[in-house]
C-alpha cells in the first residue's frame, strides 16, 4: 500500500494526475516526490502510483512550501 505524506492509503490503480484530481489539489501548485524522486509535470498523466511507493505531495504557500 502506498505511503503518502507518512500515511497509508489505499489507492488502487492510478496515475499521480488522477490521484491528484480526485484529492483536489491544483495541480500547478504542486510538487510530487515518489521514491525520493520529482515526478516532472509532464509525466503526472502516464506515471501509475505503486504499491510501494512512498509519496510526498508539497504545495506552494505565501512564503514557502507546505506538507500536506
Amino acid at each position: 500500500m502506498p505511503i503518502v505524506n507518512g500515511k497509508k492509503e489505499d489507492i488502487g490503480d492510478m496515475t499521480f494526475f488522477e490521484y491528484l484530481t480526485k484529492k483536489g489539489y491544483e495541480i500547478n501548485k504542486v510538487v510530487i516526490e515518489c521514491n525520493l524522486k520529482v515526478i516532472k509535470k509532464e509525466d503526472l498523466t502516464s506515471t501509475k502510483i505503486g504499491q510501494n511507493d512512498k509519496i510526498e505531495i508539497l504545495s506552494f504557500v505565501g512564503g514557502g512550501w507546505n506538507v500536506w
